[in-house]
């Protein structure tokens, strides 16, 4: 039942502009609370990606600038990608403490997708501050 239930939610939740005429403006059951959280992550994760792009371009940009001399610490790109790894090891690991507040319960992958949203939006905005930075 498991696997049927995920093939019919998520040819719905791939496309995040449905997120308006689908029900997600006031779902009225956890079911639709949780898919709608987790349209609404894949929206995040979505911009996110696109800014991830622009952000390691600049970086890229900023590694070619470096003179040959330069110190022998690794480059932008090098760091970026570290703290990208980081970072999703982070926001996985934290969602899942936020998910446990519901442990077993059926909202429990709803609070998961509602902190994914809300981690994915904030380092979007780091990415999106830190290419503005070169």
């Amino acid at each position: 039942m498991k696997g049927w239930f995920a093939l019919m939610v998520l040819p719905i939740a791939a496309h995040p502009a449905a997120a308006a005429t689908d029900g997600c403006r006031a779902p009225a059951t956890q079911v639709e609370m949780t898919r709608c959280a987790g349209v609404a992550y894949q929206a995040a994760d979505a911009m996110l990606n696109r800014q991830w792009r622009v952000t390691l371009a600049r970086m890229q940009a900023a590694d070619r600038a470096l003179p040959p001399t330069h110190d022998k610490r690794i480059g932008y790109v090098a760091a970026l990608t570290e703290a990208q790894k980081a970072w999703l090891r982070f926001r996985d690991a934290e969602c899942r403490i936020e998910g446990y507040q519901m442990r077993g319960g059926t909202g429990e992958a709803m609070v998961v997708n509602m902190c994914l949203e809300t981690l994915t939006k904030a380092r979007t905005k780091q990415l999106k501050d830190m290419a503005g930075d070169f």
